[in-house]
């Protein structure tokens, strides 16, 4: 059965997401703090963790900063009320892989789930390596090379890369992109698709990925 590790501090949402977890078939442990996440981690394994930002004491962002550093790399969807673009990168410059504010439908959080849950590394073919150009994406290492020389990126920089290059020439909405990418539907009042083309543009050159006026962008041999 699918464990989900919940971090929760308010009671009411909480029970919410777990019952509804639980009757859609997972096996939910419920936390309050961050302190108690990142202890419950180090001995129990998860396939998931749905985590509140705004937690007391060590809060989400910390929590997510720890656990990506001592290796945990299962899927974290973050649950906050802060709806700024700044907090939304935030979260997935710390290495959080969705993100959904409060308040939100369970239908929609389940969505979020399973489609993480889908796209989990552990249950990627054991080889998959994406080339464009002289641009390589390897999907088991995580790792991303360019000319032969080795790019760090961050979790979200790295979904955002691989998503152009499973598209190569094709010109991507920002739509697209969001729903491929963040799966959750397009907003037009954000612009977090255009702060990562730029952070990618940074690391791999400003011609790599073209913008197509008025429709998207699009990514370009390297």
């Amino acid at each position: 059965m699918t464990e989900i590790l919940l971090v929760e501090d308010t009671e009411k949402i909480a029970s919410f997401i777990s019952k509804g977890l639980r009757a859609n078939g997972y096996r939910v442990t419920h936390v309050t703090s961050g302190e108690d996440a990142l202890a419950i981690t180090r001995s129990a394994n998860f396939d998931l963790v749905i985590l509140d930002i705004g937690l007391p004491g060590i809060d989400g962002f910390e929590v997510i900063r720890q656990l990506r550093g001592s290796g945990f790399d299962i899927p974290i969807i973050v649950l906050t009320a802060r709806h700024s673009v700044d907090s939304t990168v935030t979260s997935f410059e710390e290495g959080a892989d969705d993100y959904i504010g409060k308040p939100f439908a369970f239908e929609e959080l389940l969505v979020r789930v399973k489609s993480r849950l889908r796209r989990s590394p552990a249950q990627l073919p054991q080889s998959q390596l994406l080339t464009v150009g002289a641009l390589s994406l390897d999907l088991i290492e995580r790792k991303a090379h360019l000319e032969g020389q080795e790019i760090e990126l961050t979790t979200k920089e790295f979904e955002v890369l691989e998503y152009f290059m499973k598209h190569p020439g094709q010109t991507l909405s920002r739509e697209q992109i969001l729903s491929g990418v963040w799966t959750y539907d397009f907003d037009p009042g954000t612009n977090v698709v255009d702060v990562y083309v730029r952070y990618l543009r940074q690391k791999l050159g400003a011609d790599v990925i073209q913008t197509v006026r008025g429709s998207g962008y699009r990514l370009v041999k390297a």
